[in-house]
């Protein structure tokens, strides 16, 4: 631990405690955790977990203890008001996903009431989203019926089957949501949120975009009001004035970056918001987009903090009611800023707290420095989507332990100082040694390189991926505090390990790219791989370049090389650009590439490299095309590091291979194979 890295580590960590710590008694963050009130319900702070589905409820739509144990653990954190994920109020046509929460009939109200007590028991307050998913449906989980909507226009991204409601079953859907605010409020929850928002059925009868109709739900303004109206006075008149009712709105659809004319723009959000507040709306939850422009609603890593704040405080200056800003609010000290600037009431995030459960508690302790915030990675929407269909729960890449408090909730700590020896310091590494250590092992980390992270320091590099440096943070700050012994600039030796008289070794050795040796030129002077590229080790300036490779890695090199004033071009084998990476992040890249002029090209398969020319066969027909470059970059995936891991299989008992030396993968696998196999040692 004398290297001068981890001496700068040690330093600036220190610092950051001295810093922060300089309250016992309060927090500093005054703003954030001064009381609130949403109606007549105080809250004991400002922060709110807003809904997202997590899709861990049973099977037959009750409250799983699954569900129950994923909220208890947020109530725990200190959260001030939790939302739960999008309810159902109508189980034959409104299914968003298999495992949902649902309050359409009588019977659901046990399930809700131990959910609610659950909550109350850990300090929390809670309130249940009431929602239907209209035209955003899936036609799959809805008796394979076309979906029900305002009208008939199909959404372009989910292309289910719709059709246009009769005027009776808008009446009737209407009722149902009334009748879910009465069951919910007989199970003991706090309040209901009626989800206006992200293009669901609410936000399409609001919008002229999805609202064609012609009867007393269409046309005008007051009538494209009056679904959210008749529901909102409903339940006033059920569940009594007294009852907390918030509503979600998206109040910019962004449709005008498609070209769309007639969808809700902020002024028309400001009309629709001050319209509630005067038939008895408590709160509004501002957000904005719709499935067809999803990254506003959930923003991709590429999105800064607080980018649309601006649309909740324009919210705030036309209304008297609080108002809760969800704008990818991430650190404590931002959003106690904007609370006392008079920005917003409330702060609102889902990913945030689906992240670290723990945030508020930190950020109340002083130690928000120790929060693990979310990247922005997506890989809970991707889990989620995919997770309609199979049932399967939505995973974070950064917790492992989200969604699965029910099957972790008893980590032993038996380590006895026992030694483990890991070798590597990536995520999968440091998450292992977190883990090891909290269980009272005593791990030791051997690292080839001068700095902990691995393959993260490769990417935070590419333009808007700073993000990714807070898990670096995170991860440095919990090896450091638990007090991991790291020993950097070392490979060591079988004699050298044996001396340690080791419980265990993990290897966590990475991965390399793959480099096609059957291809000529692969290793002439002008060919690089992207971690030349990413890791400084080669600066290209002004130069034409070809990045061979479309996957994630691939695109996010090729705009880190375009930022550089690079004219580069993309070069796929196979017929799409980005084939299996998620479609959020696919389109957040290409738009960005297609602001640099990046040419992205597909079915050219590399064949060769002569000096300056790449050879490509054009498939399916097999023409054969040259181009001209400067500098060519191959990025054509990994391979596992495996070197060493025979020969430590042949001399260790327990061995447990980890991260992309186990196979290449993303952060999620990273981070995952390194808790499981801590945690299960």
């Amino acid at each position: 631990m004398d290297d001068l890295y981890m001496n700068k580590i040690q330093d600036t960590v220190k610092n950051i405690m001295k810093d922060m710590k300089n309250s016992e008694e309060q927090s500093i963050y005054k703003n954030l955790f001064s009381k609130g009130k949403i109606g007549g319900l105080e809250l004991k702070n400002r922060i709110v977990m807003t809904p997202m589905e997590n899709c861990l409820n049973n099977k037959d739509a009750t409250v799983s203890d699954e569900m129950i144990a994923f909220y208890v653990e947020r109530a725990k954190g200190g959260i001030g008001l939790i939302i739960t994920e999008v309810t159902r109020v109508n189980d034959e046509n409104g299914v968003a996903d298999r495992q949902q929460l649902s309050a359409a009939h009588d019977k659901y109200i046990p399930g809700l009431k131990k959910l609610a007590d659950a909550v109350h028991e850990n300090g929390g307050k809670i309130f249940i989203q009431l929602h239907h998913p209209g035209r955003q449906g899936f036609c799959e989980v809805n008796g394979n019926k076309p979906m029900m909507a305002p009208s008939r226009t199909q959404c372009n991204v989910v292309h289910q089957e719709t059709r246009e409601m009769t005027t009776k079953e808008a009446e009737g859907l209407v009722q149902d949501f009334i009748n879910a605010a009465c069951r919910v409020r007989a199970a003991g929850i706090d309040g209901v949120e009626i989800h206006g928002a992200h293009g669901y059925l609410i936000n399409q009868f609001l919008s002229p975009y999805t609202n064609k109709r012609t009867d007393k739900y269409g046309g005008s303004f007051e009538n494209r009001m009056r679904f959210i109206e008749e529901i909102v006075i409903g339940i006033r008149e059920k569940c009594g004035q007294d009852y907390p009712v918030i509503a979600r709105l998206s109040v910019d659809e962004f449709l005008r970056t498609n070209g769309v004319e007639d969808g809700i723009l902020l002024k028309d959000g400001i009309k629709i918001a001050k319209h509630l507040e005067k038939i008895g709306v408590d709160a509004i939850d501002v957000s904005a987009g719709i499935y067809e422009t999803m990254n506003v609603s959930w923003e991709p890593i590429s999105f800064s903090q607080g980018w649309k704040l601006y649309l909740a405080e324009e919210i705030k200056k036309s209304i008297n009611i609080p108002v809760i800003s969800a704008a990818v609010i991430r650190e404590a000290a931002y959003a106690d800023k904007i609370i006392g600037e008079g920005r917003t009431d409330f702060v609102g995030s889902a990913r945030l707290h689906f992240a670290d459960p723990e945030w508020s508690n930190k950020a109340r302790e002083n130690r928000a420095y120790e929060s693990r915030l979310c990247i922005s990675c997506l890989h809970c929407i991707e889990t989620l989507f995919s997770g309609v269909a199979t049932g399967n729960p939505v995973e974070c890449s950064i917790n492992i332990q989200a969604g699965k408090e029910f099957e972790y909730c008893n980590m032993k700590k038996n380590g006895d100082g026992r030694v483990v020896v890991i070798l590597g310091a990536g995520p999968s590494g440091l998450e292992a040694a977190r883990v090891l250590a909290m269980r009272k092992f005593k791990p030791i980390i051997f690292e080839k390189s001068d700095r902990i992270g691995g393959q993260l320091n490769l990417a935070n590099k590419p333009p808007k991926k700073e993000k990714i440096s807070w898990l670096i943070n995170y991860l440095q700050l919990q090896v450091h505090k638990l007090g991991v012994e790291i020993r950097l600039n070392k490979i060591p030796t079988i004699d050298e390990i044996k001396k340690l008289s080791p419980y265990a070794v993990f290897v966590a050795e990475g991965s390399s790219p793959i480099i096609p040796e059957s291809i000529n030129g692969i290793h002439g002077k002008n060919v690089f791989t992207i971690v030349d590229v990413l890791s400084g080790k080669t600066e290209i300036y002004n130069k034409k370049v070809a990045v061979i490779g479309s996957g994630m890695t691939g695109l996010e090199t090729a705009e880190f090389l375009a930022s550089k004033n690079n004219d580069v071009t993309v070069f796929e084998m196979g017929d799409n650009i980005g084939e299996g990476v998620f479609f959020q992040n696919l389109t957040d890249v290409q738009g960005r590439l297609k602001k640099h002029n990046v040419e992205m090209i597909t079915n050219h398969k590399l064949i060769s490299i002569r000096n300056n020319t790449v050879i490509f066969e054009i498939l399916p027909h097999g023409e054969i095309k040259e181009y001209d470059f400067d500098y060519i970059i191959i990025s054509l995936g990994t391979s596992p590091n495996k070197e060493l891991i025979d020969e430590i299989k042949s001399n260790f008992y327990t061995v447990r291979v980890i991260g992309d030396a186990e196979k290449p993968g993303r952060i999620r696998n990273a981070m995952e194979t390194g808790f499981e196999s801590a945690y299960n040692l």
